[in-house]
């Protein structure tokens, strides 16, 4: 099969199916991964897509967000990479925020049990797996819980980030690049990630490089507003020089 014409067939199935994944793609058509990522690059180029992570959605749906399970899954060698080099940062004693986030609740189960550390969080899977660290005083943020994130959004999330000042905040994102900045595809959840950069010292954000240059509809801020980027070997020395060149350090894991 020639690549326009697996590429019309890539297409078709985005649209059939709402969104396609690098890897099945590269098994039913018996190429690479590198050949899919390929196509989906130039079909993203017509417009016809937009690439998201781990794949593609068709064109126009911004709003696609994949569920936790699927998140959890997507990327899970860089994940945990990049969560390990995160322990890094952590304050010797002191405070954290997590934010809601596959890569961030690695690094919370992560977490040495030696760690002394205040941890607040409206990620609920974080939440649960630190529930049990003998040297961690949890604060768990209330709210309104999305089901597809299992977050804590809306008034009281906001209103308890607005009365704490920590550490080091450990943040996740969906898309993030020097000019888009920071998004996710939800409004209440780009509310509390905002109000959660507010609340703390240092903001570390952590994902893998097939975020970069993804766009989301709520966007949370710049990426100037981000102290540190911990994400996985994909980056290209290009584009780790165009985030440093914005202030931002960058970690490739």
């Amino acid at each position: 099969m020639y690549a326009p014409e697996r590429q019309q067939e890539i297409l078709r199935l985005a649209r059939d199916g709402g969104r396609v994944d690098v890897l099945s793609l590269a098994e039913e058509f018996q190429v690479t991964a590198e050949t899919i990522r390929r196509d989906l690059k130039a079909l993203d180029r017509a417009g016809l897509v937009r690439r998201v992570h781990g794949g593609a959605i068709p064109a126009g749906r911004l709003d696609f967000e994949p569920d936790l399970a699927e998140r959890e899954g997507t990327a899970a060698d860089e994940k945990d990479r990049i969560a390990r080099a995160a322990l890094a940062e952590l304050p010797a004693e002191g405070s954290v925020i997590l934010d809601a986030g596959s890569t961030v609740a690695r690094l919370a189960a992560s977490l040495p049990l030696e760690s002394t550390l205040t941890v607040v969080t409206h990620g609920l899977p974080t939440a649960a797996r630190l529930a049990d660290h003998p040297g961690v005083q949890l604060h768990l943020i209330g709210g309104r819980v999305r089901q597809r994130t299992r977050a804590a959004v809306d008034a009281w999330a906001l209103r308890a980030y607005g009365e704490i000042r920590a550490d080091v905040l450990f943040l996740a994102a969906n898309g993030f690049s020097a000019e888009a900045g920071l998004t996710t595809p939800d409004l209440a959840e780009a509310a509390v990630k905002r109000a959660a950069i507010a609340a703390a010292r240092r903001v570390v954000l952590l994902a893998d490089s097939a975020k970069h240059g993804q766009e989301h509809f709520a966007r949370f801020g710049d990426l100037a507003d981000v102290d540190l980027l911990i994400t996985d070997t994909g980056l290209t020395d290009d584009d780790a020089t165009t985030i440093e060149r914005g202030g931002t350090e960058v970690v490739r894991a």
